[in-house]
Protein backbone atom coordinates (compact mmCIF):
# COMPACT_ATOMS: atom_id res chain seq x y z
CA UNK A 1 0.00 0.00 0.00
CA UNK A 2 1.42 3.20 -1.03
CA UNK A 3 0.64 6.28 1.34
CA UNK A 4 1.78 10.26 1.66
CA UNK A 5 5.11 10.83 1.36
CA UNK A 6 6.48 7.56 -0.02
CA UNK A 7 9.01 7.54 -2.98
CA UNK A 8 8.02 5.55 -5.73
CA UNK A 9 9.64 4.39 -8.75
CA UNK A 10 6.91 4.72 -11.71
CA UNK A 11 6.83 4.78 -15.43
CA UNK A 12 6.01 7.83 -18.09
CA UNK A 13 3.01 6.24 -19.40
CA UNK A 14 1.86 9.60 -21.57
CA UNK A 15 2.48 13.55 -22.14
CA UNK A 16 -0.27 16.05 -21.99
CA UNK A 17 -0.01 19.74 -21.75
CA UNK A 18 -0.90 19.92 -18.08
CA UNK A 19 1.06 16.63 -16.89
CA UNK A 20 2.30 13.71 -17.12
CA UNK A 21 0.68 10.37 -16.55
CA UNK A 22 2.47 7.44 -14.50
CA UNK A 23 2.43 3.74 -13.60
CA UNK A 24 3.23 2.85 -10.04
CA UNK A 25 2.40 -0.63 -9.66
CA UNK A 26 -1.73 -0.81 -9.44
CA UNK A 27 -1.95 2.51 -9.21
CA UNK A 28 -2.22 5.50 -12.08
CA UNK A 29 -0.21 8.79 -11.33
CA UNK A 30 -0.57 12.14 -12.79
CA UNK A 31 2.62 14.90 -12.21
CA UNK A 32 1.39 17.94 -12.48
CA UNK A 33 3.21 20.28 -14.80
CA UNK A 34 3.76 22.69 -11.51
CA UNK A 35 5.20 19.72 -10.17
CA UNK A 36 8.11 19.27 -12.82
CA UNK A 37 10.16 22.63 -11.46
CA UNK A 38 9.97 25.64 -9.57
CA UNK A 39 10.86 27.77 -12.75
CA UNK A 40 8.53 28.08 -15.74
CA UNK A 41 8.25 24.74 -17.91
CA UNK A 42 7.42 25.28 -21.24
CA UNK A 43 7.43 21.39 -22.50
CA UNK A 44 7.26 18.49 -20.21
CA UNK A 45 9.42 16.47 -23.05
CA UNK A 46 12.41 18.62 -21.26
CA UNK A 47 12.03 16.47 -17.80
CA UNK A 48 10.83 13.51 -19.25
CA UNK A 49 9.87 10.93 -21.99
CA UNK A 50 7.13 8.25 -22.64
CA UNK A 51 8.23 5.10 -21.19
CA UNK A 52 10.81 6.49 -18.72
CA UNK A 53 11.33 5.27 -15.03
CA UNK A 54 11.44 8.13 -12.93
CA UNK A 55 11.58 8.22 -9.13
CA UNK A 56 8.70 10.51 -7.97
CA UNK A 57 7.49 11.57 -4.17
CA UNK A 58 3.67 10.75 -3.60
CA UNK A 59 1.84 14.02 -3.02
CA UNK A 60 -1.45 12.89 -2.59
CA UNK A 61 -3.78 9.14 -2.21
CA UNK A 62 -6.55 8.30 -2.90
CA UNK A 63 -7.31 4.44 -2.27
CA UNK A 64 -10.82 4.31 -3.57
CA UNK A 65 -9.51 4.98 -7.16
CA UNK A 66 -5.67 3.85 -6.82
CA UNK A 67 -5.04 7.27 -8.35
CA UNK A 68 -1.81 9.29 -7.06
CA UNK A 69 -0.49 12.59 -7.01
CA UNK A 70 3.00 12.85 -7.60
CA UNK A 71 5.60 15.18 -7.40
CA UNK A 72 8.91 15.22 -9.89
CA UNK A 73 10.53 18.50 -8.70
CA UNK A 74 11.34 17.58 -5.12
CA UNK A 75 13.71 14.48 -6.12
CA UNK A 76 15.00 16.07 -8.80
CA UNK A 77 15.69 19.49 -7.99
CA UNK A 78 19.45 20.59 -9.45
CA UNK A 79 20.59 22.43 -6.34
CA UNK A 80 23.68 24.91 -6.45
CA UNK A 81 25.86 27.02 -8.78
CA UNK A 82 25.50 25.85 -12.53
CA UNK A 83 29.15 28.10 -12.80
CA UNK A 84 32.21 28.64 -10.94
CA UNK A 85 32.30 31.80 -8.79
CA UNK A 86 34.72 34.17 -9.15
CA UNK A 87 36.90 34.52 -6.35
CA UNK A 88 37.83 38.09 -5.07
CA UNK A 89 39.15 39.56 -2.25
CA UNK A 90 36.98 40.64 -0.05
CA UNK A 91 38.27 43.53 2.34
CA UNK A 92 40.86 46.92 2.00
CA UNK A 93 43.64 48.83 2.72
CA UNK A 94 43.92 51.39 5.24
CA UNK A 95 43.73 54.78 3.79
CA UNK A 96 47.86 55.17 5.28
CA UNK A 97 48.51 51.62 3.21
CA UNK A 98 46.99 53.20 0.07
CA UNK A 99 48.08 56.76 -0.14
CA UNK A 100 51.42 56.42 -1.09
CA UNK A 101 50.26 54.19 -4.58
CA UNK A 102 47.67 56.67 -5.07
CA UNK A 103 50.26 59.48 -5.15
CA UNK A 104 52.85 57.73 -6.95
CA UNK A 105 49.73 57.20 -9.72
CA UNK A 106 49.16 61.05 -9.98
CA UNK A 107 52.40 62.32 -10.24
CA UNK A 108 53.04 59.85 -13.22
CA UNK A 109 49.65 61.27 -14.61
CA UNK A 110 51.11 64.64 -14.85
CA UNK A 111 54.38 63.84 -16.07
Amino acid sequence: MIKKGDIVIGKITNILGYGAFVSVGEYDGLIHISEFSDNFVRKIDDYVQVGQQVKLKVLDVDENTKKLRLSYKTLNKTRGVKGEIPKFIIGFNSLEKAMPAFIAAQIKKKE
